[in-house]
Formats: structure tokens, sequence, C-alpha cells
């Protein structure tokens, strides 16, 4: 198996930075946590749209539930499957719904995608989608059954 271990490696793209002719590529970190830096861009935009309450049960932490986001998009895992460093995983995926339905999460990607554009990492030419099919365990929605256009030609046994 080590000698077809070459044969079977995809080609592997990195983001780089740009470089000019003949210099080496620099890879960027991948993000699997929001550094602190990134964290002060994005932490007043949840503050105003999601603001601490006086009284209640305390706030789940925000970039807890960040990190958590980011690492079920970036991973493909299940959601109950969240590594516990990002708290409960319902809790994230509740926090997910919440951004989704009200349009968070679009201004949430918007600042990463601008964070990696300013270190010249997004390349715009090659984007991919991913997605899966699956069998419809129970069948889906019920259909009426098809009316007859005809009589039946069958002799009636009565």
């Amino acid at each position: 198996m080590s000698e077809l271990w070459p044969i079977l490696q995809f080609e592997r793209r990195e983001a780089g930075v740009p470089r000019a002719k003949n210099v080496a590529v620099v890879p960027l970190e991948t993000i699997w946590e929001v550094p602190d830096a990134l964290w002060e861009r994005l932490e007043p935009l949840l503050e105003r749209r999601y603001p601490r309450k006086p009284t209640g049960r305390p706030r789940a932490d925000l970039r807890r539930v960040v990190n958590g986001v980011i690492f079920r998009l970036r991973t493909g895992c299940q959601w109950n499957q969240l590594p516990r460093v990002f708290g409960d995983d319902s809790t994230v995926h509740r926090w997910f719904q919440r951004f989704v339905a009200d349009g968070v999460l679009e201004e949430l990607w918007a600042i990463l995608i601008d964070e990696c554009e300013q270190l010249g990492a997004v390349d715009w030419r090659w984007q991919a989608a991913d997605g899966s099919m699956g069998k419809a365990r129970f069948g889906g929605e019920k259909r009426a059954p098809i009316p007859l256009t005809e009589p039946s030609p069958a002799r009636s046994a009565a």
C-alpha cells in the first residue's frame, strides 16, 4: 500500500499570498478558530444584534459558538459530533439557525471573506460546491390515487 500512496494522493491546492514570479507560495494558516484581531471585527456585530440581557439565563459565549460553526462548516461533521470545546452541540446548532434566519451569518461570512481577501487568499476563479442525495426514508408526501380515465374492460365476478 505504501508504494501506491504517491499515486493515490490528490492534487492539493492551498491558498497563498500573491507572489512575484519565481517566489515560493506561503500558505496561509487554516482558520479553525477566530483570531483575536478578527474577533474584534465580529464582536460588535454580534453584540449589536444580540445584546446581553440584564436578567435571566446568561447568553452562550458567542465566540465559542462562532468557532463551533466554523469548525462544523470546515469539517462537515454532524452537529452532534462537535467537540465539547465549542460548548453544547445543540446550543451551537440553535445559534447557527438563528444566525441564518436573522441574516447575521451572511454578515459574518462577508467579514471573514473580506479578511481573507485582504490577505490575498481568496481565489475567485476556483470555487466548489458539495452536496449529497439521500433516500426519503418515509417516502415523502403521499400522492393522490390516479383517477381512471375509462372503465376497466375486465369482467366483474359478481
